[in-house]
């Protein structure tokens, strides 16, 4: 089984590598002893992540979630990367392919199938709902000095 290549990490970053994304299908992620989900893999806690998760996963041509899910507080950004096939919502079937993003709601009831002829390669953010403002993407502040190069 793959395992997550770490970079670097010092206070303020944390930097890995998950391979290419024509590779996702080495991971599996071991939810118990009778849940196995090939092609997933979390990386939040490898980089460090404090306010947000975040999953790759790939579905091979003609497999799907198989079961819906709900979250209790956090919002998922979807993004797809490669691929085309199907995103459930809430009995709602919207077509995916690369270049859409999804979002969902805590209480999205949500699946996803890949119905085309390839991997359908995606990027999961989830994240705590209702914490992101206005005036947040605005904020930066820049500082002086060096950029390496």
């Amino acid at each position: 089984m793959k395992q997550i290549e770490k970079i670097a990490a010092a206070e303020n970053f944390g930097a890995v590598n998950v391979g290419k994304l024509s590779e996702l299908n080495e991971y599996v992620l071991e939810l118990g002893p009778e849940v196995k989900i090939p092609g997933k893999v979390f990386g939040g806690a490898a980089v460090g992540a404090t306010g947000s998760e975040f999953s790759f996963q790939s579905f091979a041509p003609g497999t799907e979630t198989g079961f819906l899910h709900t979250h209790r507080n956090h919002e998922e950004l979807y993004f797809f990367l490669a691929g085309e096939g199907e995103f459930q919502i809430d009995g709602r079937i919207v077509p995916v392919r690369e270049g859409s993003i999804v979002r969902v709601a805590p209480a999205g009831r949500r699946s996803v199938r890949n119905n085309g002829d390839a991997p359908l390669v995606m990027l999961c953010v989830q994240y705590r709902c209702g914490t992101f403002y206005d005036e947040d993407s605005a904020h930066c502040e820049s500082i002086s000095g060096p950029v390496v190069g």
